[in-house]
């Protein structure tokens, strides 16, 4: 079982930008997807952007442009480069392979205001 551990939220305001990593404690080489997801107060969990082992990369239209999703399988470190946030962005921002559903970690609060 992997265990993912979320680091790098903060706030921020509107314009600015975080980086957000993603550190599992066992090997994501033969992971093929891995992606970040957000949850907003009073919505449900939603994936943004995703990445392959291969580095093929896709993203919600609401981050298109924006964000910037990188992972390193030899650091066993998945990254979200956020560049331009919005208030709206404001969110719990959790990892996780999309395809197999590891137990959830705790998450990295980001909160963009002014």
């Amino acid at each position: 079982q992997v265990q993912l551990v979320e680091s790098g939220g903060g706030l921020v305001q509107p314009g600015g930008s975080l980086r957000l990593s993603c550190a599992a404690s066992g090997s994501i080489f033969s992971i093929y997807v891995m992606g970040w997801y957000r949850q907003a107060p009073g919505k449900q969990r939603e994936l943004v952007a995703h990445i392959t082992n291969g580095g093929r990369t896709n993203y919600a239209d609401s981050v298109k442009g924006r964000f910037t999703i990188s992972r390193d399988n030899a650091k066993n470190t998945v990254y979200l480069q956020m560049n331009s946030l919005k208030p709206e962005d404001t969110a719990v921002y959790y990892c996780n392979a999309p395809q197999i559903l590891y137990s959830w970690g705790q998450g990295t609060q980001v909160t963009v205001s002014s």
